[in-house]
């Protein structure tokens, strides 16, 4: 190839050469490795802010999470496979590449402003059933098809680069490894900083910017060289011909087992490490590393390879015994290392510790998946064919079982067979995997041979998946039950008589030596039968019913363990009552072992339970309440945050009747300053005359309770007095005379404050919006506080009663006066 002339500063220099026939180019080569960097960098940071975007408007639940994820994959497939058939592979591979970073910087862009859009226009139309599903796909496809169809292009278009040998391979594993180093970058900037101290507007300008830099840097090194495409002969093989199909099987189901491990990992150590969105950030960054590392291990190996089949072979065999490590370290191994969480309330220090457990778990089988990529290019190229068809294969073959292994272990596997038969599972299917390569054999006509060393390997393999699977072992269920406190509980946390393995989360219930029965989920305890936990969910349900004129028609956001919705019930003038709930498991078991704590709450026949994400429910009905109380998941457990933002508490306001009131859990226990102050603040945006009720454990604040109301008005204490004593409201009464309230009096005297008395003490809050979620970083790193104490202190300190919180006859309000001033 002729060097071509090129103008720079009025000079005329000869420009540097690269072809898919030489290794001209070879020079820059690591400086497009960094230009991946860049572009995986960005990815990730789009990935995890349009997860976040879409998950605000279609729900968070299991179903709403595959859609979405499948639909990401699906583009990043599809673009894979279109870019080869409708970009000729006469343009330049670096101009086409910059081309596609530019796009994707610009579609970017406007994802940010589209998602709300196509949301808003979702949930006016959408709900439950077939039609919500594929409205939540059209939507999902609208947003992250064109952005991911350009990300999924950018390696095929710099395939073409590069030639269609074991060296031109190399450096495809080692693009591929560059993209990789670069998500790991991205996933914890964006996990770890851009969105825990700004936004997601700021986080996506980052993404964005990054993109134009890679497009700008690949617009030059175009121009600095030429390409000449003379060399490749097209897609002129034939895959099935050549025999290359059990590559494609393989890699396939290589992509399936990585996926689908990793979402079984994601959901035992999140009940390990905390379900924290800094642990599922660090998983994924674990996980991503080690796919980077194997890439580059890959590659090198892939460039003098003779057998690159062979290797791919023993990769997936060594992934039997990589999972099999895995699934004995996360039920045998890992959960009774002697480590306590809270001995510790830095999350640095924290964080040091649940790395290493990570890297324990995961690394060893993501460096296999990673290793194997490279190495399956190897197998399947071909001198002078055209690598941009040959990289799309694969890739495509790749990310096809990926969806399918995400997809149906979070939607099937986990909840109908449980975390130990998956993981058996997807060491079933790496064996099978290792099989294609390992134990037929293939003619240059691509002709099927048996051979007698294939039985030989085929033995091994079998013998392999039975050793290591038969090594994994059930979750324990102290782990369902506690979680990261799991080996500070061995001995003493009585008897575990119930462990389900859901579509969303992992649930236990205990019970002690005295009596107690608890309700687990996310790894700790959410609800039990102790004197303060059953008051917190008593008060929330009764105010709900108490405080409004006529409460017809109440709305519940979470069962757990059915006690608030119980509460909620037993009011005679409640007509109608809606309870929602995430987790299909949850009803059976508030129905089958709390049902003498919430008062037979699931078989009410007036209480409808909807399974469905509560903020996706409210934004998809149209149905409106004369109260709504909510006791979701801690606000450090990923998702949680959604439910307590100014936009949701706000969606609340509009779904009340005129007069309708809003009860709201504050956990103040295991949780930092920073963390209740954003709740504290995000709410009262809403509802800016808030009153706060307090529920005291052991002479210190352990959890308090947020009443809103659309018309804000005094309590009338009498009013209420005589609805208690009215026989009718007889077991109204009653649970409340169990929780150590006898009058009405004792119930509002838990007063601890109102809202516009807390303005000084809320004036460095941060608001948890849908534009930032603050409240789940905050939470996050106040994981292992213990600060109820002062935090209440410090409400307390600011209390005063005006005259406009209570009304009623004089000798009413100083008995309340003298029980708030004693009750605290």
């Amino acid at each position: 190839m002729t060097p071509t002339p090129s103008k720079r500063a009025g000079q005329t220099t000869p420009a540097r050469t690269a072809s898919p026939a030489s290794e001209g180019g070879r020079p820059l080569m690591p400086l497009v490795i960094l230009l991946f960097v860049g572009s995986g960098c960005a990815a990730l940071i789009y990935e995890v802010v349009w997860f976040q975007l879409l998950t605000l408007n279609v729900g968070s639940s299991a179903i709403s999470l595959g859609i979405v994820l499948g639909t990401f994959m699906a583009g990043m497939c599809a673009g894979s496979l279109l870019l080869p058939r409708f970009i000729s592979r006469t343009q330049h591979p670096l101009r086409v590449y910059a081309l596609l970073e530019a796009g994707i910087a610009i579609l970017g862009l406007l994802v940010i402003f589209a998602v709300p859009l196509a949301g808003g226009l979702y949930t006016k139309i959408g709900g439950p059933g077939i039609g919500g599903l594929l409205l939540r796909g059209l939507v999902c496809a609208f947003c992250l098809l064109p952005p991911t169809l350009l990300m999924g292009a950018t390696l095929p278009a710099i395939a073409r680069w590069v030639e269609s040998t074991p060296r031109g391979v190399s450096w495809l594993g080692f693009f591929y490894g560059g993209n990789i180093a670069g998500a790991v970058l991205g996933c914890l900037l964006a996990g770890y900083y851009l969105l825990r101290v700004h936004d997601m507007i700021t986080a996506t300008f980052v993404a964005v910017t990054i993109n134009l830099v890679v497009a700008a840097i690949a617009f030059l090194l175009a121009k600095r060289t030429t390409y000449d495409a003379s060399a490749v002969r097209g897609d002129t093989t034939s895959a099935t011909s050549r025999g290359w199909w059990p590559v494609y099987v393989s890699i396939g189901i290589s992509g399936m087992t990585a996926l689908g491990a990793e979402v079984v990992w994601t959901r035992m150590l999140s009940l390990l490490l905390g379900a924290t969105t800094y642990t599922f950030s660090l998983i994924l960054a674990t996980v991503l590393a080690g796919l980077g590392i194997g890439s580059t291990i890959g590659s090198i190996y892939a460039r003098s390879a003779k057998n690159p089949r062979f290797a791919l072979g023993l990769c997936q065999l060594g992934l039997v015994a990589c999972l099999g490590w895995a699934g004995y370290s996360l039920s045998d191994a890992l959960p009774y290392w002697p480590i306590n969480p809270a001995l510790s309330s830095s999350p640095w220090i924290t964080l040091q510790i649940d790395l290493i457990r990570c890297l324990w778990t995961v690394f060893p089988a993501a460096i296999l998946w990673g290793a194997s990529f490279p190495l399956a290019l190897a197998g399947v190229s071909v001198a002078g064919e055209d690598a941009g068809r040959m990289v799309a294969r694969v890739y495509a073959a790749n990310t096809v079982g990926a969806i399918f292994g995400a997809m149906l272990t979070s939607l099937f596997f986990v909840a109908h067979f449980g975390t130990q038969h998956t993981e058996r599972i997807f060491i079933g299917l790496a064996a099978v995997s290792a099989a294609l390569m390992l134990v037929p054999s293939f003619s240059d006509e691509g002709r099927l041979q048996l051979r007698t060393r294939g039985a030989g390997w085929a033995a091994a393999i079998i013998v392999f998946a039975v050793y290591f699977g038969s090594a994994i072992n059930p979750v324990p269920p102290l782990l369902v039950a506690y979680g990261r406190f799991m080996s500070t509980w061995v001995g003493y946390a009585g008897e575990i008589i119930y462990v389900g393995e859901g579509m969303n989360s992992s649930l236990a219930v205990s019970r002690l030596p005295n009596g107690v029965v608890n309700y687990h989920n996310a790894g700790k305890v959410q609800a039990s039968s102790e004197p303060q936990d059953m008051r917190l969910q008593r008060m929330l349900g009764h105010f709900a019913t108490l405080l409004p004129e006529n409460p017809e028609k109440v709305l519940v956001i979470a069962m757990g363990a059915g006690v608030t919705a119980g509460s909620v019930s037993i009011d005679p003038l409640v007509k109608r009552q809606v309870v929602v709930e995430i987790e299909p498991l949850v009803p059976k078991v508030a129905s089958e072992y709390f049902s003498a704590h919430n008062f037979g709450v699931v078989t009410n026949p007036k209480v409808d339970v909807q399974i469905d994400d509560a903020r996706h429910w409210l934004l998809t009905t149209d149905e409106k309440f004369d109260a709504i109380t909510s006791d979701p998941f801690d606000p450090w457990v990923k998702g949680a945050a959604t439910l307590y933002t100014r936009e949701f508490f706000e969606v609340i306001k509009d779904h009340l009747n005129p007069g309708g009131v809003v009860t709201v859990f504050v956990q103040l226990y295991q949780s930092g300053m920073p963390a209740v102050k954003s709740e504290v603040a995000s709410f009262i945006e809403a509802f800016p005359d808030a009153i706060i009720f307090g529920n005291t454990h052991d002479g210190g604040g352990y959890d308090i309770v947020l009443v809103g109301m659309k018309d804000p008005r005094p309590i009338d204490i009498d009013r209420i007095q005589m609805r208690l004593l009215d026989p009718a409201n007889a077991a109204i009464a009653q649970s409340l005379r169990e929780i150590g309230f006898n009058s009405a009096i004792d119930l509002f005297g838990r007063y601890a404050g109102v809202a516009p008395a807390l303005t000084p003490w809320l004036v460095d809050a941060e608001v948890n919006t849908d534009r930032n979620l603050r409240l789940q970083y905050l939470a996050g790193f106040g994981l292992n506080a213990f600060e109820q104490k002062t935090i209440y202190d410090q409400i307390l300190s600011y209390r005063t009663l005006p005259p406009n919180i209570f009304t009623g006859a004089p000798q009413s309000l100083e008995a309340l006066r003298f029980a708030i001033e004693t009750a605290q």
